[in-house]
């Protein structure tokens, strides 16, 4: 009797083995790089009222830790090169590098360091501290997970996008000017879009 227990708790411990190894064995924390020629990190600000400049950063660098089949986050980290600031007009690209703005020479990167993760629904959010122009604040981005694909080169890559929006007088960017008709030439709320693609790290 004792020796038919035993082997049936045997039993039952190989078949749990099995099924947990088959449940949680794929899972795998690792480094996705983002690919600067696959990604834009795009802001929006209002321009006179009456309409909205659109500008992007052209030189960042930034890495998520994740575990893809779990839908978990561990790190979120990017720093980004406000001299490549454009929106296609060198005239405004120029005052957007010089005090008034981003400053550029005093403050040459933008950081966003992610502090929290969580699944909302079918998206995510994630809340990290943005450095901006010699302060931090904390900012909020959601979004989405858009999977993981294999490329015809043999390197997984994985694509997310994500919203959020600043006030740039939090982080002493007020510079503007009165229109006669009411209103100001610049917005205050700078309105941010991501939309990334990753490359797994080479283990």
């Amino acid at each position: 009797m004792t020796n038919r227990i035993g082997r049936a708790m045997a039993m039952w411990c190989m078949g749990a083995t099995v099924l947990f190894g088959a449940t949680f064995g794929h899972a795998e924390t690792a480094r996705y790089d983002v690919d600067l020629d696959h990604s834009i990190v795009e802001f929006k600000v209002a321009h006179m009222v009456i309409s909205k400049t659109t500008g992007h950063f052209k030189d960042y660098t930034g890495f998520i830790e994740m575990d893809p089949d779990a839908g978990t986050v561990k790190a979120l980290e990017a720093t980004i090169k406000t001299a490549s600031v454009t929106t296609n007009h060198e005239k405004r690209d120029a005052h957007l590098r010089n005090p008034d703005f981003f400053d550029v020479e005093k403050y040459p990167t933008i950081t966003y360091k992610m502090k929290s993760y969580k699944k909302t629904g079918d998206g995510y959010t994630a809340v990290g501290d943005l450095t901006l122009h010699g302060v931090t604040k904390e900012v909020t981005l959601t979004g989405n997970f858009n999977g993981v694909t294999k490329d015809p080169w043999g390197n997984t890559r994985a694509g997310f996008t994500a919203e959020g929006k600043v006030n740039r007088k939090d982080f002493g960017m007020v510079w503007n000017k009165a229109l006669d008709s009411g209103g100001l030439v610049v917005g205050d709320e700078v309105f941010i879009k991501l939309d990334i693609e990753c490359i797994k790290a080479k283990s």
